[in-house]
């Protein structure tokens, strides 16, 4: 790592390579962030295993922070809250349905036993709850409703298309923050990396 670069781990979203979190990656980079990809089977792997396996990323190289898209600030999450030591500041979860997903629960009505959110469902569906842990989190939603998850949800407000807007707001986050974006452009919207800059510099998104 850079001499004075802050390492910032990129986790995916559920049917995600990891190669969709370069143009992210690059955006911190010139940011003068050190990003790391972190990847993972987020349909045949459980967020157990994956979980697992960031934990074992973070402890190596001394302080982090976390980018996650969707399925992964989830993963993310659980790392932190079954490794509490872990060396991590702060997390911004980009589309992550963090209260649980509407629109894989109708999924899994539509196919039980998880289809093609695979061994992610249960997680998917669930979300992870008030968050207690010691790294600051920062939940950051898209409101351009573009994707096939409103024919599971039937989404009532706002939602990108997969993820509702009140779907991504828990107890306990440090601040929460909405851009025009869907649940895919997340990843490529400069107003998404530059909140996410924003909370990973000040622990604050930009308001206003």
């Amino acid at each position: 790592m850079k001499e004075g670069r802050r390492r910032v781990v990129l986790a995916h979203g559920l049917w995600m390579p990891g190669a969709s979190m370069h143009w992210l990656a690059a955006r911190l980079r010139a940011e003068g962030f050190e990003p790391r990809i972190f990847s993972y089977h987020g349909v045949t792997e459980t967020p157990e295993q994956a979980s697992s396996r960031l934990a074992e990323r973070l402890s190596g190289e001394g302080q982090a922070d976390i980018v996650a898209h969707s399925l992964g600030g989830l993963v993310a999450l659980q790392a932190l809250r079954a490794h509490p030591a872990l060396p991590v500041a702060r997390v911004v979860c980009l589309g992550s349905p963090l209260a649980g997903s509407g629109a894989a629960a109708g999924m899994a009505r539509w196919a039980p036993g998880g289809g093609p959110l695979g061994r992610s469902a249960s997680l998917l569906h669930a979300g992870i709850g008030r968050w207690t842990g010691r790294a600051e989190v920062g939940s950051l939603a898209g409101c351009v409703p573009h994707g096939l998850g409103a024919l599971f949800a039937g989404f009532a407000g706002d939602h990108d298309g997969t993820v509702a807007v009140e779907e991504t707001r828990i107890e306990g986050l440090a601040d929460h923050v909405v851009v025009q974006a869907s649940h895919t452009g997340l990843l490529f919207s400069a107003a998404a990396a530059g909140q996410a800059v924003a909370f990973l510099r000040e622990g604050r998104f930009r308001h206003g």
